[in-house]
């Protein structure tokens, strides 16, 4: 690991600790995307009340610029959701980022390895467990089920 990828994975983490208790279900989720040249190009934490998730937030942020970045995310990106939307890991792959890193595995039956399979087949996953231990406080309270749509 960097110091630039845990600075990264740092600022995630204050995203998401800033939403704590105001995502209803979902879990806190903060998402940083870089450009190759290392300017952060687009961030976001998850919305309150859930939605939108954090990584569709730092997407349309980044907006093109988004291709050929560097993802950090507090907690695997979904790999389907409950609304039917397109899931965040279809989202980061249509988006041409080359690469995210995740701090945390999400226990929910929307994501629960489905995410980072999608990553993987893409060929976009990057390290997982990058800062975990500092960022699994914020999913201590966290209890996915079947409604939440992560």
């Amino acid at each position: 690991m960097t110091d630039a990828a845990a600075a990264h994975m740092r600022r995630a983490i204050a995203l998401a600790r800033g939403q704590l208790g105001l995502t209803g279900e979902n879990p806190a989720v903060g998402c940083v995307i870089v450009s190759g040249d290392g300017a952060v190009v687009g961030e976001g934490a998850t919305a309150q009340g859930g939605r939108p998730h954090a990584e569709e937030i730092a997407l349309e942020q980044a907006g093109a610029a988004a291709s050929g970045a560097t993802v950090y995310v507090t907690l695997e990106p979904c790999g389907a959701r409950s609304s039917g939307a397109l899931a965040c890991a279809d989202r980061l792959a249509a988006a041409g980022v080359a690469r995210v890193h995740v701090a945390c595995r999400d226990a929910s039956p929307y994501a629960d390895g489905r995410g980072l399979a999608c990553l993987a087949e893409a060929g976009l996953l990057g390290e997982v467990g990058l800062l975990a231990d500092e960022a699994a406080a914020l999913y201590a309270d966290y209890r996915p089920s079947g409604s939440a749509s992560r």
